[in-house]
């Protein structure tokens, strides 16, 4: 495993919730990103934010470690979840609250049930 690999694999077993990303929660650097960023704030969730671009190694490696071409990529306790398409689908559809509820994540209900109003 490289140093990358490594770090990654600790990141997500470490912390419920971890979104790499490029920028960061309070500063994303791309709409992908900052969509899923604001998804998980307004919902309340608390995660860690892994800025891709600080970092080649972890840029690279994140795409390799999960086999998905993209950024930003989610992962709930340990296991990818996936990448922009995927969060906004699994938001619109209930899965996402779902998914946090089955993994003991808090978040805030009624805040995923006003991002489903205003998208139905």
């Amino acid at each position: 495993m490289t140093d990358a690999t490594t770090q990654i694999k600790d990141t997500v077993t470490s912390n419920d919730v971890v979104l790499f990303m490029k920028g960061t929660k309070s500063m994303p650097q791309c709409g992908f990103s900052s969509r899923v960023a604001g998804v998980l704030n307004y919902m309340g969730v608390d995660f860690t934010d892994v800025n891709v671009l600080a970092d080649d190694g972890i840029r690279q490696g994140i795409k390799d470690y999960s086999d998905w071409p993209t950024i930003p990529q989610l992962y709930v306790k340990g296991e990818f979840v996936g990448g922009c398409d995927i969060i906004t689908e699994m938001t619109l559809s209930g899965e996402l609250d779902a998914l946090f509820e089955q993994n003991g994540v808090t978040y805030d209900k009624d805040a995923a049930e006003k991002i489903r109003e205003a998208n139905g």
